[in-house]
């Protein structure tokens, strides 16, 4: 190669440099001899160290990110949001669907009550000897187990829908006939699976006849008021359950959220509407002594005004106030 041959080489290497490209650029320089040298530029870099690098592995982009994994759990202004994303869903279920998927979940809770009685329920030597323990073996075996196989397999739940679908409300995401359809839609659902559950069980022969008798009549002896306030603070427990597993992203987070609150307010002896339409028509239909009005006016009735309450006020009225539109409002009036 002759000597302005070599200068042109050392010219273009010096040009690439200086220019800093960003990948490998070919560039065909013509020798005397009628052939073509191809000469390729890599990127010009400068390490911590400052010193000039022509490496061409330098020329690869940076390797991408990895994407960020989903919480485990929502953060609490993103559950509410969650909530009422959810709440708005279930105001705009076809009737045929709400039925359904009510029917599902009164047998999935009455299989809770139906689990609970069989173990924490039928344990009288425990009930005398240590009451705390046996409320707690009570509350930790059985419901939570029904209202996880609603949560995670698919269901409507007249309880939780009181918190979900006014909070929906409440955000203008459904309407008041949204909201009554789901409700009364989801009650009535959730009665026919949890008699049609106990006419089953009763004619399967699994039940623990003494304890269910037990439990039942002592639910049917509350006074009214009692009885409403007990299921103020029971479906407050069960919306929370509700409310904090739908914001969970795995099946052990769902069954977290779900455990402490059920396993707590039946511990608490408070008193959950749907368990209820399974564990008093079920001790009815093996001789208990309680009246059909005496359990629809005096008991179910009472029980599902408070847990109205509970889940609409307590739940999704509270969290609109700090978390939604009920707080701007809030916060506009004192500006």
């Amino acid at each position: 190669m002759r000597s302005w041959e070599r200068l042109t080489v050392v010219a273009l290497a010096a040009i690439g440099c200086s220019c800093s490209m960003a990948f490998v650029t070919p560039v065909s320089v013509a020798t005397a001899a009628g052939r073509s040298a191809t000469l390729r530029f890599a990127t010009a870099t400068t390490p911590a160290n400052g010193a000039l690098s022509l490496d061409p592995a330098a020329a690869k982009p940076a390797p991408a990110a990895p994407a960020q994994a989903a919480p485990l759990l929502l953060a609490p202004p993103a559950l509410y949001q969650n909530a009422v994303e959810l709440g708005a869903k279930k105001a705009a279920m076809p009737i045929n669907k709400i039925l359904t998927l009510g029917i599902l979940s009164g047998c999935h809770i009455g299989f809770g009550a139906l689990l609970a009685v069989t173990v924490g329920g039928n344990v009288p030597e425990m009930a005398a000897a240590n009451p705390g323990a046996q409320k707690f073996l009570l509350g930790a075996v059985g419901l939570p187990f029904g209202l996880f196989m609603t949560l995670v397999g698919g269901g409507e739940l007249f309880t939780g829908n009181t918190a979900l679908v006014t909070a929906a409300l409440l955000e203008k995401r459904a309407s008041l006939k949204g909201l009554l359809k789901s409700w009364s839609i989801s009650y009535l659902g959730n009665f026919l699976g949890s008699l049609l559950l106990a006419a089953i069980a009763v004619n399967a022969g699994i039940i623990a006849v003494p304890a269910l008798k037990g439990v039942a009549c002592a639910k049917a002896a509350v006074y009214p008021v009692q009885s409403f306030f007990r299921g103020l603070l029971c479906n407050w427990l069960v919306c929370m359950a509700v409310y904090m597993s739908a914001g969970a992203s795995d099946a052990g987070g769902k069954l977290a959220a779900i455990f402490l609150p059920i396993s707590a307010f039946v511990a608490l002896g408070t008193d959950h509407c749907v368990a209820n339409m399974f564990l008093l028509p079920a001790a009815m239909m093996v001789g208990a002594d309680i009246g059909l009005g005496r359990f629809l006016f005096g008991h179910l009735l009472p029980v599902t005004l408070g847990n109205i309450v509970g889940g609409a006020a307590a739940v999704a009225g509270m969290y609109s106030l700090a978390f939604g539109s009920g707080g701007a409002k809030a916060a506009e009036k004192t500006a």
